[in-house]
């Protein structure tokens, strides 16, 4: 069954239309912007937690004293 020359261009246009589309989509989601700014949110809300801020000040405090004592020996 032959199809209508005007047909399979219609249908071309659409297939090529919903491929621009699904690159654009495509494109938003691998923007490599928002992986960063991902990141950053992620990092910053861990580092705002009462227990890693707590750790890591108490793991600074103990490395300072350690450079301290061994400076002044």
């Amino acid at each position: 069954m032959a199809r209508d020359p005007d047909t399979i261009q219609r249908e071309i246009e659409k297939a090529r239309d919903a491929l621009a589309d699904s690159l654009d989509v495509l494109s938003e989601r691998a923007n490599p912007k928002k992986f960063v700014d991902a990141g950053k949110q992620s990092v910053t809300d861990t580092l705002n937690q009462p227990k890693v801020r707590y750790a890591l000040i108490a793991v600074g405090a103990i490395v300072g004293l350690a450079i301290l004592r061994k400076l002044f020996r």
